[in-house]
């Protein structure tokens, strides 16, 4: 059976904690179940973590336990090419959904103002989870 991968930025998981009737909520139920794919590398998982891990209420074990091994991506990816967005630790995001070709899923407006020059596709959470029917 196909599990379709995505990229979910640090911020559907830290939404997700926080509101749990939200789209980010129904994406991290889905990678729970299974039924989403978290691709990752070890960038975007550090960078993940370490946020998480700021924010007591969050479960960080739960979170890690997200990044499971089919969805590690080892090749390398360019964030030096994402000059465009602004904030230079989510270009690593952007980089690794392009290197993929997978959908990077996010709330950030650096992602969002860019999105049309971007050679990826960023949605946000709402409209994927519309989109899936999650």
């Amino acid at each position: 059976m196909f599990i379709p991968p995505i990229i979910a930025d640090t911020n559907i998981f830290v939404a997700s904690g926080f509101n749990r009737d939200s789209s980010s909520r129904r994406i991290i139920e889905a990678l729970d179940q299974g039924r989403l794919l978290q691709v990752w590398n070890e960038q975007t998982r550090r960078e993940t973590i370490a946020v998480v891990d700021q924010i007591p209420p969050l479960d960080e074990e739960f979170v890690e336990s997200l990044f499971r091994d089919e969805g590690y991506y080892s090749e390398s990816t360019s964030p030096e090419n994402f000059g465009v967005i602004d904030d230079e630790s989510d270009r690593k995001f952007a980089a690794l959904a392009h290197a993929c070709g997978i959908i990077l899923i996010t709330n950030d407006s650096d992602f969002l103002e860019v999105r049309n020059s971007l050679d990826i596709v960023v949605m946000r959470p709402s409209a994927f989870v519309k989109r899936r029917g999650l």
